[in-house]
């Protein structure tokens, strides 16, 4: 038991840094991309190639997208909430306001997603260490980009990625509370989900992206690499993360991006790493390691209670473990694909 919750608890730590990695190079992907497309094309790019890239391998792994008014409409709502909204304001947001003030912005992810949880009722077993970390998390992000060194840090910019982080709140929680755990796959769920985010993106490119664009080298790789890497594989990892561990603990990777894009700024731009940064990043890194050791206990505890809770209803019931006529997994066998 001790070996599975050890592995467990390295394959979940695995999945936030690589989701950090690629998240965190979301803001160096979208400035390239935004030098010949606007942002509502930019916004409709990472969707749609996106939604491509995620459907082709759900049909690879054997499985559909969801059918279903319900299920369609709860995507549609998440779909809003987690991509097409976000992604279209930290595009606008970053004509005007630079990485470092986005980073810390976006850093605030967690915390609004503590506040809905706690006025929902879904953070009723929030320890003060927990907390205690993703305050912890927020003070490491603003000691590495010092906004108040910032000239014209706030505005209009500033507010629309606030706003952005504010939505991935909203939408972390909604997609842990109505579409996770549900007996529809995961790459079912993210593959669907940018598809509806792509339509809705659609209806705002006449909004303000039918500019002239500029399809040269540097925003054509930058597109790609951002609706692959930062759009496609990134959400179905989030959704693989709030299926396991919940909406929190996917909110609490957002601490770890300001970490990734001064390391890119270091690495790809040269910007020096003095001593203030180093310091925020190993402040950040603390408090992320709070959160994710409460994290994971809650986890292992939740999925033990799954697995007996699973156990008794096929005693009860051995029909509950055959699929429906319409061929949906049952509640049972959700419970049971949880925790592999």
């Amino acid at each position: 038991m001790n070996d599975a919750s050890g592995a467990r608890s390295l394959w979940g730590g695995l999945r936030v840094a690589v989701l950090a990695l690629l998240w965190g190079s979301t803001f160096l992907w979208t400035e390239l991309a935004l030098r010949g497309l606007s942002p509502f094309q930019v916004t409709f790019t990472r969707c749609t190639l996106g939604a491509l890239v995620l459907v082709v391998a759900c049909r690879a792994s054997g499985h559909r997208l969801p059918k279903g008014a319900a299920v369609w409409r709860h995507l549609l709502i998440a779909a809003f909430f987690c991509n097409a909204l976000p992604f279209a304001l930290f595009s606008l947001g970053q004509q005007t306001v630079d990485s470092g003030l986005a980073g810390v912005l976006n850093a605030t992810t967690p915390l609004w997603s503590i506040a809905l949880g706690l006025a929902l009722g879904s953070e009723r077993g929030l320890r003060p260490v927990r907390l205690a970390g993703l305050l912890l998390g927020f003070t490491g992000t603003i000691v590495i980009f010092a906004p108040w060194q910032t000239a014209g840090a706030n505005g209009w910019g500033a507010l629309a990625i606030l706003g952005a982080a504010a939505s991935y709140a909203v939408a972390f929680t909604y997609m842990g509370r109505t579409l996770v755990r549900r007996g529809t796959p995961t790459i079912s769920l993210s593959a669907a989900q940018l598809v509806a985010a792509s339509g809705l993106s659609a209806l705002a490119v006449p909004i303000g992206g039918l500019e002239a664009i500029d399809p040269g080298p540097t925003v054509l790789v930058a597109a790609v690499v951002l609706s692959v890497c930062c759009t496609a594989i990134t959400f179905h990892l989030t959704y693989r993360i709030i299926n396991d561990e919940g909406a929190t603990n996917a909110a609490v990777v957002g601490y770890l991006l300001p970490v990734v894009s001064v390391l890119l700024g270091a690495v790809v731009l040269g910007e020096d790493l003095s001593a203030r940064v180093v310091l925020g990043m190993v402040v950040v890194l603390a408090g992320v390691a709070m959160t994710r050791r409460q994290g994971t206990a809650a986890t292992a505890q939740g999925a033990t209670a799954q697995e007996v809770t699973a156990q008794e209803a096929t005693a009860q019931d051995a029909a509950a473990s055959r699929p429906d006529p319409e061929g949906h997994p049952t509640d049972t066998q959700c419970a049971l694909s949880g925790n592999r």
